[in-house]
């Protein structure tokens, strides 16, 4: 039978521990028939997450269908190839796809025929250096890059609205035809739509885009309205 809340799909969703933006966020772009489950885990050790596959292990008990991810990995040497390697072994130990958000925003790049990039990220201008390397080495010419420039991970999660307004503002004045945001703390799926109509530039933020990988995933296909190009109309 199916789950009476989840006839469609129940999505297994990991975050690291101290993010609290994730969840709310995912929470808004849920589909009818769907419901999100929430495992959190710890950063750390040399492959990302030391318990990564005990949490995911703990979350196959609500039998979801996939997992989402929500982490990027794009401020490490080979972060997102270290993330995506990680999320292969986590899958093929509990049988789901599992998916996370430094991939999905090139995937969510390609659908929307990308070339030329504006980066918002929640980091300073060293950390954004290799941001900026990691998405030039997966097909991308990076035009402009721009952090909020949050003094901690946990503080990302604090970030005011309007410097991440301002930030946009900054990157989509270059010569961009869409805008990346990476770091999953920082809060930007419910203004998706607002800045696209300010810039009239396709956005690719990585907790919607690792939530649309994620439905696609197990087969749904729902327009997402009111989060932007990328869930509504791919």
């Amino acid at each position: 039978m199916a789950d009476t809340l989840a006839p469609r799909a129940v999505i297994g969703v990991m975050t690291p521990a101290m993010n609290t933006v994730v969840q709310p966020e995912l929470e808004l772009l849920r589909p009818a028939g769907v419901t999100n489950q929430m495992q959190r885990f710890r950063l750390g050790g040399d492959a990302v997450s030391d318990d990564l596959p005990d949490e995911a292990e703990k979350l196959m008990d609500c039998a979801p269908l996939a997992i989402a991810v929500g982490l990027t990995t794009d401020a490490g040497p080979g972060g997102p190839d270290k993330l995506v390697k990680r999320c292969a072994e986590v899958s093929r130990q509990v049988g789901v796809p599992v998916l996370g958000a430094s991939q999905a925003n090139y995937e969510g790049l390609r659908a929307l025929g990308a070339k030329r990039l504006g980066i918002v990220t929640p980091f300073n201008a060293e950390v954004d250096a290799v941001v900026k390397a990691n998405t030039e080495s997966a097909g991308f010419e990076v035009v402009s890059i721009k952090g909020t420039e949050a003094p901690s991970l946990p503080a990302i999660c604090e970030t005011p609205l309007d410097d991440i307004r301002a930030v946009f503002a900054a990157v989509a004045a270059s010569e961009c035809d869409v805008i990346l945001q990476v770091g999953t703390a920082l809060p930007v799926v419910a203004m998706i739509a607002e800045l696209e109509a300010e810039h009239r530039k396709p956005i690719v933020a990585c907790n919607a885009a690792v939530y649309w990988q994620t439905l696609r995933a197990v087969g749904i296909t729902d327009p997402i309205r009111g989060f932007g190009r990328l869930l509504e109309a791919h």
